[in-house]
């Protein structure tokens, strides 16, 4: 009996495994990063402006609101109501932004602000109009949800860069938004600005749910103990402490210019109105759109010496002011000024959002609270100013405190050696 062998079996080359993915980076908050490309980058700069601007369009309508409601005394309170909100927003809702999904409440976020905007459209009494002024200032604060958002996604080595964009967008949109709602109420009614608005929130509401990327938060902490936080970073923080002195300083500088700009060319050797102070909002752009540059100089030789360059640029926008005394030197001067603020904030922001990175929304929170407090204080110190010394205390106290937040950052680099 003969016996057939099987076939010997052909040997199957071995299997190559397809390399293991890399898995993607997360922050300090658990959302997967860097994805930040330029797109996007973009789309969060446009997003902080667009929330940023409405609690600055009641400003150069406020002499036509208040005639539409009989020249009631509470419309003098519209502005001091949505600063108000916005100083709440800063401290009541930024921080949950540690606490939950970054996407979804930025979208959130922006859907109550474009329902604020008609509230404050329809409201038929002043003292509506400064409730829903409120409401709508509190909302607006889903810009400072989009910039630590940014500074998490994006790589460390472009996180200058990316910071610098989004704050560019940002500034733009409180230089723009005075131009804006003085050509919109002008032509067509103060009412107005606030629709024409709400569709813009909504938009970005629907922009941002659509391009950001999910963001899942892994804190134990409660909604309570993150407010209580605040407090505990600003005393474990030292750089945190210095960033928002040097800042608060320096956007006090920058408030006292503003506020008091209109008033200024409004004196006889210039005769100028209310529009051409706004289109100084135009000029200023210039300098906050060339202020990314700084972000890049950051990422390559550190946020430190671009701060110190940035107060001095402030400082000597007020030598500008002050000594030339002119039209061109006020638009020299107002590039110099926004390009000094600009390139301080991005590299404070730089050297902020590093610390915690668990904590970013809630160094925003201390940062920008701090920064607002020092601006409302620029205000006030100007009028002041204005009212007893004219322009030329005006340009003192503004260089005072550019001087000022040039002498912090100076000493305490002096004080790191």
């Amino acid at each position: 009996m003969t016996v057939i062998e099987p076939a010997q079996r052909v040997a199957e080359p071995p299997r190559q495994e397809p390399p293991p993915r890399k898995p993607r980076p997360q922050d300090g908050n658990g959302a997967a990063g860097p994805v930040l490309g330029s797109g996007l980058t973009l789309a969060m700069a446009a997003a902080a402006g667009i929330a940023v601007a409405n609690i600055y369009y009641n400003q150069p309508m406020l002499g036509i609101i208040e005639r539409d409601f009989g020249a009631s005394p509470l419309t003098g309170m519209i502005p001091t109501a949505t600063q108000l909100g916005y100083a709440l927003g800063l401290f009541l809702l930024v921080p949950i932004g540690d606490l939950t999904d970054r996407r979804r409440l930025i979208a959130g976020q922006f859907v109550l602000l474009a329902l604020a905007l008609i509230a404050v459209a329809v409201a038929p009494t002043a003292a509506l109009v400064i409730v829903a002024s409120l409401l709508l200032g509190a909302s607006a604060t889903v810009a400072q949800q989009i910039v630590p958002f940014a500074a998490a996604l994006a790589e460390p080595a472009r996180r200058g860069k990316v910071i610098g964009l989004v704050m560019a967008g940002l500034l733009c949109g409180i230089l723009l938004s005075r131009t804006v709602a003085g050509f919109v109420a002008s032509h067509a009614g103060w009412r107005e600005m606030f629709w024409v608005s709400a569709p813009f929130a909504l938009g970005a509401a629907a922009v941002m749910a659509w391009l950001l990327p999910r963001n899942t938060p892994h804190l134990p902490i409660s909604y309570g103990q993150a407010l209580t936080s605040l407090l505990s970073l600003w005393r474990e923080q030292p750089q945190l402490r210095r960033a928002t002195l040097v800042q608060a300083a320096l956007f006090a500088s920058f408030s006292v210019f503003w506020t008091v700009l209109a008033l200024h060319l409004q004196e006889p050797r210039f005769g100028l109105g209310a529009a051409a102070a706004g289109l100084f909002g135009l000029v200023g752009v210039v300098g906050v759109l060339a202020a990314p540059i700084a972000g890049r100089i950051a990422d390559r030789s550190g946020p430190e010496p671009v701060i110190a360059i940035g107060a001095a640029l402030s400082l000597a926008s007020w030598a500008l002011f002050g000594l030339w005394g002119s039209i061109p030197a006020l638009v020299l001067g107002v590039i110099v000024l926004d390009f000094g603020l600009q390139a301080a904030l991005i590299s404070n922001q730089h050297i902020v959002y590093v610390l915690v990175p668990e904590a970013r929304s809630r160094l925003n929170t201390v940062f920008m609270t701090g920064m607002f407090i020092g601006g409302s204080l620029g205000s006030a110190g100007a009028a002041f100013a204005w009212s007893h010394g004219g322009w030329a205390a005006v340009c003192s106290y503004g260089a005072g405190l550019a001087a000022l937040a040039l002498l912090l950052e100076v000493t305490a680099r002096a004080a790191r050696r």
